[in-house]
């Protein structure tokens, strides 16, 4: 698994967040955010931008350049 995929993961769930839950947050399917987190698909940087912002943390921690 990727860092990204594997940092999108752990946030949603590190927030008590299903799949379900979430994609109606972020108003996509709950396939397509199984899938960012599998790694077999990467969000836009629009989706990646929303992630930072709404659990407050950075892009460098997201893609893995720091912890």
């Amino acid at each position: 698994m990727n860092k990204l995929a594997e940092r999108l993961k752990d946030l949603r769930t590190e927030n008590n967040l299903t799949i379900k839950e979430f994609s109606k947050i972020i108003m996509t399917s709950q396939t397509t955010i199984s899938r960012w987190e599998n790694g077999t698909r990467t969000p836009c940087i629009e989706i990646i931008l929303f992630y930072a912002k709404f659990f407050n943390v950075s892009l460098d921690y997201l893609f893995g350049l720091e912890d």
